[in-house]
């Protein structure tokens, strides 16, 4: 089946760009102008993949991404931002609001369709490996759902990934570097902050069950998840 990808992109020549590479890549583009125009298009059939530019008239792309992540119908919703700004914290201040890989500008058809499909991959946790405990967190890998005892965990894509591959691996230590290469796979550049940023957006997300102090901090070592909190 074709993959939905929203292009919520103003500059048409852009647009239609990344819309001709994601056809002759057999998915499905689905042009917006705009903040406005993209959450129309989100709630008349939800994507499987948000390409978002940072500068937009109106609601900028990092308030969207706030948005969209607050909202129950499209905080599970993969973001790849689209951005000429390329400093280190500008990309950090892009995580922090919910997304989940970013493209800088100017960039090439075949780096773009690549990025979609590592983020469509690590979003959809194509793993198998059915249900896995740790304490009161349980995952369905098949369900694609994370519960803590019997309230569920509502949880963005790449932290889904994080805590899949803690959760198969507890109390074990891994770095930066490690979790890198495990989570975003070691063909994908992504900076070792990155880590950090999605650690905090993991904790927070299981801050109000309580759980958040199962993501753990090793000094000088890296991080583990442990039911010993």
């Amino acid at each position: 089946m074709q993959k939905r990808i929203l292009i919520v992109e103003d500059e048409a020549s852009i647009r239609d760009m990344v819309a001709f590479a994601l056809r002759k890549a057999d998915m499905d583009p689905v042009p917006a102008a705009d903040a406005r125009a993209a959450q129309l298009a989100i709630a008349e059939k939800v994507p499987d993949l948000i390409l978002l530019d940072w500068m937009l008239p109106g609601l900028s792309g990092m308030d969207l991404a706030r948005r969209l992540r607050k909202e129950q119908v499209s905080r599970e919703i993969p973001i790849i931002m689209l951005t000429a700004r390329g400093e280190e914290m500008d990309r950090v201040s892009g995580l922090e609001a919910g997304v989940d890989d970013y493209v800088v500008k100017p960039f090439s058809s075949r780096e773009l369709v690549a990025r979609i499909r590592a983020v469509l991959r690590r979003s959809h946790g194509e793993d198998g490996e059915g249900v896995v405990s740790v304490g009161k967190l349980r995952m369905d890998g098949p369900a694609h759902r994370v519960h803590a005892e019997t309230q569920p965990v509502p949880i963005g894509p790449t932290e889904y990934r994080l805590l899949h591959f803690f959760m198969t691996h507890p109390d074990r230590v891994y770095s930066r570097t490690q979790l890198l290469d495990h989570v975003w796979g070691s063909s994908v550049y992504v900076e070792e902050r990155t880590v950090d940023v999605h650690i905090r957006r993991l904790r927070k997300t299981l801050e109000p069950f309580g759980l958040d102090a199962m993501v753990q901090t090793v000094r000088s070592a890296g991080y583990r998840l442990s039911a010993d909190a």
